[in-house]
């Protein structure tokens, strides 16, 4: 990124800071986590200790960072190396993504820029300039990204809170200010079990690697007693609902199962694996040392915030997050792919200079698709 767009980016962010500090609070027992930051082309910068909102304020004063994360894991020394911490128990965090989630409007809001020489491509593996494969790949999600995500993060509110008793109160869900969503579960009864068993609560939570003997089928003289009734709860009662329809049809369609035999029976567990299992990210998840992004920080993908969802259903990303001045730049910009931020719709735009609103301006810069010169 060359220096005349950093310095607007540096810039811009600064404005943010100081004009939003407000949405920026340390997490509680703040001086327990560990806190770090990144610059705009410089490297992480981590192990940072951070007491109150003070101090927090002033690390964003006096470094304008391009990133701001904050730890899940509670150490007795958080600003020590990693092996000298002492961790003491950790939040359960869960990262779902439009990107994983293998959408097919996907392939319309994919552009790739080559890495020897910024062209920007659609739907190309190879440079059809300099014949570079060496491609970096950015995504300008839409409305249909953002909606299944929501239906991730809703299937998963309903499995945290049915299947493990989880309070709706200890979780909540912020945007990762780009393309998904951060769902945070606090003082559960998971807070202090290691990476293994979050790994094992992934694998749950995906339906990962489930047998069929688990929904009653068996290879040998399947027992029709032994398939998931309606009442019951969990994922076998999910399946009851899914692969019956109606309780009328439980018998029927029990009898179809046995039939078609087991082969035919682990088809239609990977079919309802595949619809109902939630699509987190399990590396997420299983990470007891990671740094997340700080909430009411912004994301140098985007621009946008990192905000907290009061209201899942109603939550617009592109009004709610984007946060930065709207005051007017010329750019120039090569953006093929059109979008929408605040109540505006931008692009595409084909190597041309525009004026658009600072966080339009950002928001391209940061997905690499224009620059101040």
């Amino acid at each position: 990124m060359q220096e005349i767009d950093i310095k607007f980016l540096e810039d811009s962010f600064k404005e943010y800071y100081f004009k939003h500090f407000d949405l920026i609070h340390v997490p509680e027992r703040a001086s327990e986590r560990e806190f770090g930051f990144q610059k705009f082309n410089s490297g992480m910068t981590r192990h940072i200790s951070v007491k109150n909102n003070k101090e927090l304020h002033l690390l964003f004063m006096q470094n304008i960072p391009s990133d701001v994360y904050c730890s899940n894991a509670y150490y007795s020394f958080p600003n020590l190396a990693m092996n000298e911490k002492e961790w003491k128990e950790a939040d359960l965090i869960f990262d779902i993504d439009a990107k994983d989630l293998n959408l097919p409007c996907r392939k319309n809001h994919i552009v790739s820029i080559c890495n020897e020489c910024n062209t920007v491509l659609q739907n190309s593996k190879q440079c059809f300039k300099c014949n570079s494969t060496k491609l970096e790949n950015k995504s300008l999600p839409c409305k249909i990204c953002i909606n299944e995500s929501k239906n991730e993060v809703s299937k998963l509110y309903q499995i945290l809170t049915d299947d493990f008793a989880i309070p709706e109160k200890n979780i909540k869900t912020f945007f990762s200010g780009n393309e998904g969503f951060h769902v945070y579960v606090y003082d559960s009864q998971f807070q202090t079990i290691g990476s293994r068993e979050r790994s094992e609560l992934a694998d749950y939570i995906l339906l990962k690697g489930v047998i069929p003997e688990t929904f009653g089928m068996r290879k040998i003289k399947p027992n029709r007693s032994d398939f998931p009734d309606f009442h019951e709860k969990g994922w076998r009662g999910r399946f009851a609902k899914y692969v019956y329809g109606s309780k009328s049809k439980r018998s029927k369609i029990i009898t179809e199962l046995i039939g078609n035999g087991y082969g035919s029976f682990q088809k239609t567990l990977d079919n309802f694996s595949s619809k109902i299992g939630v699509k987190i990210d399990p590396n997420v998840t299983m990470d007891i040392h990671r740094i997340f992004r700080l909430p009411g920080s912004i994301n140098s993908k985007s621009g946008l915030t990192k905000i907290l969802c009061d209201d899942l259903t109603k939550f617009d990303p592109y009004v709610e997050a984007s946060l930065l001045s709207d005051d007017t730049i010329e750019i120039y910009a090569n953006c093929p792919i059109e979008f929408r931020l605040g109540q505006k719709k931008f692009g595409p735009y084909n190597k041309e200079k525009v004026t658009v609103p600072t966080y339009a301006a950002v928001y391209m810069i940061c997905k690499k698709l224009a620059t101040l010169s």
